[in-house]
């Protein structure tokens, strides 16, 4: 179900006091807006809360207000949809929603009461960076990019074939995915090839992008990311079965120090693990499709197109 959220906030905007509007709406769509504030914001209670609530209402919109003037967006996420939904042959339910965040995440995955939600946030695709509301200014063209990379993500968790160590997080999570203790508890190789997929799923879906733009990186980012993937490689060879928040953090989000990714003496770029990712996974794709890959296990991943060794026979003796 496509779910657009932009008209309610619209009229948050248009409210007399805005501050009370925004928890009103909070308060209509609160599964939803809890999970996004606790996975890619922080708690949403408390004066931090206030604080970026006050901020959000009072932001200069003048470039999302022309981005709705000028695209379609809700065309554009359900042409991109449609491709999501053939390419992996989706089995489950789905929400996708279309909204305006609070300058955290441009687009991103939940699972809230066992249904999965893939996310865009509209400010940050208007065209034009805004400190305001720290938009990036990313085109609107790469809307269906993101929405096919979070859509990924939402069918690993959430398809009932499924064998994704990802999938058995969130059902013993009660059927909610939390980004801190996924981060916690699956391995770095899960996570790298849960990344990996969705950037190839993306390309597939919305090809003729430029390459470092399917990893959200920059042209020299991008270029860096080649120089030192020898570096990554043996870092994740040591590092690959260990489960630590830490470890996703390094190796998949931005923001970190260059401290917090430095391995043998490099300074990795931010998100990197996206591009090996990526990499891991593309033998599985080619051999057995983006539907299987998308929905296997790291163990299947790694083994696919591998011949099949014979058992060793059982000698008796005596």
């Amino acid at each position: 179900m496509l779910i657009n959220l932009v008209p309610d906030f619209l009229a948050v905007l248009d409210a007399d006091d805005r501050v009370s509007a925004y928890h009103a709406y909070f308060e209509r769509h609160k599964a939803l807006l809890t999970a996004y504030w606790d996975n890619y914001v922080l708690e949403p209670s408390g004066p931090h809360f206030e604080e970026v609530i006050d901020s959000t209402v009072r932001a200069n919109r003048d470039d999302l207000h022309a981005l709705l003037s000028r695209t379609d967006v809700v065309a554009l996420a359900r042409k991109a949809e449609e491709k999501v939904r053939t390419l992996l042959d989706i089995d489950m339910p789905y929400d996708v929603v279309l909204m305006v965040g609070v300058g955290a995440a441009n687009a991103g995955e939940l699972v809230v009461n066992g249904r999965g939600v893939a996310f865009v946030c509209l400010e940050h695709f208007t065209g034009v960076p805004n400190p305001d509301t720290q938009g990036l200014g990313l085109d609107p063209e790469l809307i269906p990019l993101w929405l096919a990379h979070e859509l990924t993500h939402v069918v690993r968790y959430t398809s009932p074939s499924s064998r994704s160590d990802m999938r058995g997080l969130v059902e013993d999570a009660g059927g909610y995915y939390s980004y801190w203790e996924t981060g916690r508890q699956a391995s770095l190789r899960e996570l790298l090839v849960n990344e990996g997929l969705a950037v190839q799923v993306s390309r597939a879906v919305s090809p003729g992008h430029a390459t470092w733009e399917y990893y959200g990186f920059a042209r020299k980012q991008y270029a860096r990311m080649r120089e030192v993937e020898p570096v990554l490689e043996r870092a994740v060879a040591i590092d690959g079965d260990r489960a630590a928040l830490g470890l996703r953090l390094r190796y998949l989000s931005g923001g970190m120090s260059d401290e917090a990714r430095t391995v043998e003496r490099t300074v990795l770029p931010e998100r990197a693990g996206y591009f090996l990712g990526a990499r891991m996974v593309e033998a599985a794709i080619a051999a057995r499709g983006y539907a299987w890959a998308t929905r296997a296990s790291v163990y299947e991943l790694s083994t696919v197109g591998e011949p099949v060794m014979e058992r060793p026979r059982l000698t008796i003796v005596g």
